[in-house]
Parts: C-alpha cells; structure tokens; sequence
C-alpha cells in the first residue's frame, strides 16, 4: 500500500536536457480530417473497384467511376475523409475487398 501523504509531499524534478522545446515536439492537430487513399494495383479490374466505391461509400456510378478513374490514371485517389476512427473502418473495409488502401491526415 503506497502512503499517500508521503507521495504528495514528494516533488519531481526533471532535468533541463531532458525537456523537450515546442519547436522541437512534432504537432499533431487532431481538427484535420484523415484521408483514406486507394492506390492503384495490377489486379482488380476497373468496374469491380467502381463496384466497390459504389458499395462501401454509396457513391453514385458517376462518382465512383471519376474515383476508379483517379486511381488507375494517377496511380491514387482520395475516396472518403473524416475521424481517424472512421477512416481505419474504412481502410480494413476497403481490404476486405481485396484494395490497397492507407490513410493520413490531410495536410
């Protein structure tokens, strides 16, 4: 059992060096939205991925036929945005079907 008016009266003292400087800690804003990415592969066929889109996202054809086309003619695409949370959910859905996905926070 810890004594806990000998643990309060206890100060702690961290060295100078130690501490870090603003400048020096990496910021991490959590108001960014994350991205969720769809990079292109050699081997789904481009209506099955449109398919997909449709599917996951409830996109309409149009949509995600202009996402597929992204993904296939610039190697990526950016197919939905929000809370890191969701945009995990999102990247393991879009791996269970088989497409390579990732996110970051946008920038």
């Amino acid at each position: 059992m810890i004594d806990v008016s000998a643990a309060s009266a206890r100060t702690i003292e961290v060295a100078p060096e130690i501490e870090q400087s603003t400048e020096s800690r990496e910021h991490v804003s959590f108001d960014r939205p994350w991205l969720v990415i769809v990079w292109n592969d050699p081997i789904n066929l481009m209506s099955y991925v449109t398919f997909v889109f449709q599917k996951l996202f409830g996109y309409s054809l149009e949509k995600a036929t202009k996402l597929m086309r992204d993904v296939h003619e610039k190697g990526r695409a950016v197919v939905a945005t929000g809370t890191r949370e969701r945009a995990e959910l999102d990247v393991a859905r879009l791996h269970r079907h088989g497409l390579w996905a990732t996110m970051e926070q946008s920038g």
